[in-house]
């Protein structure tokens, strides 16, 4: 099958996620807004009303009839098909619960910037991303990250994965986790991955594997940029 992935242009966003997980699969895909015409016609389909289950925003996926949106969605059914998933509902489940965790962590790594609101410039809520990313670095992200340290460290199938002894799409997407952090907060991460060996051995272990590796050195793979979930904005990554 070919998939058919919306997701805005420019940016990777929530949509990398979903581009590693097709990456990995060796997948055939088209990047729909990326071609001509492609993001009109990804917003005709979030606005259209002749469906009775439009998608609410990308990242969406079509997958012959399927239209799949949200992230963890599109991955709880790209793990299925691909074997990014353990086969029995246990562990479906869990790989699915970490997606989710991983979702909370991206939506308050977004706030670092947007507290206030996304419909608001950076410059119209500074002082608030100032608060806000002070405590982020010194709670949420020691929590998050450390929770899945946690979870390496007590895999019963050993701690080179997340879920059971193989590659699952949550592995990919702490990958993707490690790699915006290092971009938007290299001082904060620099002093948290010292208490993160399991975390920093998995995203090596990804950024190694074949098809990732090729698909890092291509030129699918946008920048990090300061339009994204990801930005570097030196005044919220104090270096001490």
């Amino acid at each position: 099958m070919r998939y058919s992935l919306y997701y805005w242009p420019t940016i990777q966003g929530r949509g990398e996620f979903v581009r590693l997980a097709l990456e990995e699969a060796g997948a055939a895909y088209v990047d729909v807004a990326r071609r001509a015409g492609g993001e009109d016609a990804m917003i005709r389909m979030m606005e259209s009303r002749r469906t009775a289950t439009p998608p609410f925003a990308p990242p969406f996926l079509k997958a012959g009839k399927l239209v799949i949106a949200q992230t963890a969605n599109i991955l709880l059914y790209l793990g299925g098909r691909h074997g990014l998933a353990p086969k029995n509902d246990a562990g479906r489940l869990w790989a699915h619960q970490l997606q989710l965790t991983v979702t909370d962590f991206v939506q308050e790594i977004h706030n670092t910037h947007h507290p206030i609101s996304s419909a608001l410039h950076y410059v119209d809520q500074e002082p608030e991303s100032l608060r806000y990313s002070a405590a982020f670095r010194r709670y949420r992200a020691p929590k998050f990250l450390g929770y899945f340290e946690r979870v390496l460290a007590q895999n019963p199938a050993g701690d080179r994965f997340l879920v059971g002894g193989r590659m699952t799409y949550p592995d990919l997407s702490l990958f993707q986790i490690v790699e915006g952090m290092r971009y938007a907060f290299p001082h904060a991460m620099k002093r948290l991955e010292k208490k993160l060996p399991r975390v920093v051995a998995l995203h090596n272990r990804v950024a190694e594997r074949p098809r990732i590796a090729a698909y890092l050195a291509s030129k699918r793979r946008i920048p990090f940029s300061d339009i994204g979930i990801y930005r570097r904005y030196p005044e919220l990554d104090a270096k001490s």
